[in-house]
């Protein structure tokens, strides 16, 4: 796929941008939104941080267009979906509301093109964590920013020296086995909750961590997030899904496009 092809899905879901954090790479999802298309999107929760917004006001230029450029594509014709997180709870109290043709709700039953019928939902509601003990959430999520804040200057060294990016709470979570647990934990929880309201399969986010698995009967799908590892999750018309790697595919064009041209014969 060239920069000048978007991709053209059936539906697209991203989660756990944080817009209002000075983690969030709105940047790299403007360039995502440019490039890709959907008849459907579906914004899985943590769009907005409302949690860094209280605590002090950061909104650049890019982070305001990202949000015009989501209502460019509703007006074009694009259904969109909005399924507030933790981070962004103030948008459940208009859940059932429409704002600009975007749809806010609790959850929403996506029915594939396959058939199957897909339960999205943000999914913190199953983090005991957040629903049991939100100062630990909190302390949770100023001990991110700190990561995100050592990360940004130890990529820039890399990129220094010619190296690629290499995420450390991405590392963490392989790694410390408690995060493995939990990631674990969490995926299994919600895959149950999908069996026991009888649908085929679940997509979600608020782990930041991408991924697309069978467990047991049901399919069970993140879209991950686009702070660090800029993912979404995309359908294609016969109904398969995958998942996008933004900062791959954008290496792998800028690699494509530096490679000198064959020789003639």
């Amino acid at each position: 796929m060239s920069r000048q092809e978007p991709g053209r899905y059936r539906s697209l879901f991203i989660s756990d941008v944080h817009l209002g954090s000075r983690g969030a790479q709105a940047e790299l999802l403007l360039d995502f939104l440019r490039h890709n298309e959907a008849e459907t999107w579906y914004l899985v929760g943590d769009i907005v941080d409302g949690w860094r917004l209280k605590k002090g006001w950061f909104w650049p230029q890019a982070h305001n267009d990202v949000v015009q450029k989501l209502l460019r594509k509703v007006r074009r014709g694009a259904r969109m979906v909005y399924i507030p997180g933790n981070h962004d709870e103030f948008a459940r109290d208009y859940a059932g509301h429409s704002f600009g043709g975007v749809e806010v709700m609790e959850s929403a039953i996506h029915l594939a093109a396959d058939g199957r019928r897909l339960l999205v939902i943000h999914g913190d509601q199953f983090d005991v964590i957040v629903r049991h003990a939100r100062w630990l959430a909190f302390l949770g999520d100023w001990a991110y920013e700190t990561a995100l804040l050592v990360n940004a200057h130890f990529n820039r060294a890399r990129r220094l020296f010619g190296f690629g990016y290499w995420s450390l709470s991405a590392w963490a979570k392989l790694k410390v086995k408690n995060a493995v647990n939990f990631i674990g934990d969490f995926e299994e929880t919600l895959a149950a909750e999908a069996q026991k309201l009888g649908v085929d399969g679940i997509v979600c986010g608020h782990i930041h961590h991408a991924a697309i698995r069978r467990i047991g009967a049901i399919d069970y799908l993140n879209s991950g997030d686009f702070v660090e590892s800029c993912t979404a999750i995309a359908e294609h018309a016969d109904g398969t899904f995958e998942i996008l790697r933004w900062q791959t595919v954008l290496v792998q064009q800028s690699e494509a496009a530096a490679a000198p041209e064959p020789a003639a014969a």
